[in-house]
């Protein structure tokens, strides 16, 4: 009978095992999307920076954060594509290959958001100095792939065919496999260079929000809250967490919505709802970045969540 006891425990064992591989093979057999990175343009730490928001980070490197950037990885057809190309591109294709565990290959597209050096200076990186890409295709609204062809390095790499570059228009959809589909939504923000976009992902009946950069909530001729209500995932700008979070500078001058009045704005959105919304593209003073800080505990408090580089969220 003690025998039978144990045989019995390492079928047991055994079983849960197996049902727990399944239960991880499930996770990744569907579309689902991989946060590459979730600081402010300038990354974390950031340049010059000696305050104690960066020293955190030189004391134990561990808290760097990647840029903000996004990966749509399909199991099913064996593509992904990510969303921004920031200047941590090189550490964040390691990442997304690691993930896929297919060692240098590149994503199936690139689809930029606007001409701030946080989002689209990676392409460096795919040019003759580096990697040196054939044709990777990446997806850019008209002005702003106006300014990548008619400036350089940018415009080397079209003519070296390194990049491919395809236009979008604004609410028009670009269909990628036969379940996924990208659509670009314009946004106001500083567009010395090129006008700014969002992005929707639609995958099969699930939706995705992608705005990284915006002025004011209030700015917008679209409705945020219809927004969030119509998609499941709703990855959003919250470069900075409250009023005077920058010293001896009018922060009126970066018109990002505060994550203190995006939470306001968004309050009586009901709990389903709000749970939709992940906090992203965090400033270096931005006490987000700080695993279990005081701010992150107020976000989740109040129904909401912070995204986290390394997230897995399935579609």
């Amino acid at each position: 009978m003690k025998n039978f006891g144990r045989i019995l425990l390492l079928f047991t064992i055994l079983i849960s095992c197996r049902q727990k591989e399944g239960l991880k093979e499930n996770v990744i057999a569907s579309p689902y999307i991989y946060v590459l990175g979730v600081a402010q343009d300038a990354g974390y730490p950031q340049i010059n920076c000696e305050k104690e928001c960066c020293q955190r980070v030189y004391e134990n490197p561990e808290n760097a954060r990647n840029v903000v950037s996004l990966a749509l990885i399909d199991p099913i057809t064996k593509k992904n594509w990510i969303f921004d190309a920031t200047p941590d591109l090189p550490m964040q294709l390691k990442m997304l290959t690691d993930e896929i565990k297919t060692p240098g290959k590149l994503p199936d597209g690139i689809f930029l958001t606007h001409a701030h050096i946080g989002h689209y200076t990676g392409l460096m990186y795919l040019g003759r100095e580096a990697m040196n890409s054939k044709n990777e295709f990446v997806y850019a609204m008209p002005r702003m792939k106006h300014f990548l062809e008619n400036n350089g390095p940018w415009s080397q790499l079209i003519s070296l065919k390194n990049i491919n570059l395809i236009k979008l228009h604004k609410d028009s959809m670009v269909t990628l496999t036969n379940t996924i589909s990208v659509t670009p939504i314009l946004v106001p923000h500083r567009d010395e260079y090129s006008e700014t976009v969002g992005y929707l992902m639609q995958v099969s009946k699930k939706k995705v929000l992608f705005i990284p950069d915006i002025n004011k909530w209030q700015k917008w001729d679209k409705n945020i809250l219809e927004y969030i209500k119509e998609v499941d995932i709703a990855f959003l700008d919250a470069t900075f967490f409250k009023n005077g979070e920058i010293v001896g500078r009018p922060m009126s001058e970066i018109p990002h919505p505060f994550v203190e009045e995006s939470m306001n704005l968004f309050k009586n959105l009901s709990v389903k709802d709000k749970k939709k919304v992940y906090f992203i593209h965090f400033n270096h003073t931005n006490p987000l970045l700080i695993d279990g800080s005081d701010a992150e505990k107020t976000v989740l408090k109040n129904g909401f969540n912070v995204a986290k580089q390394g997230m897995r969220i399935s579609l």
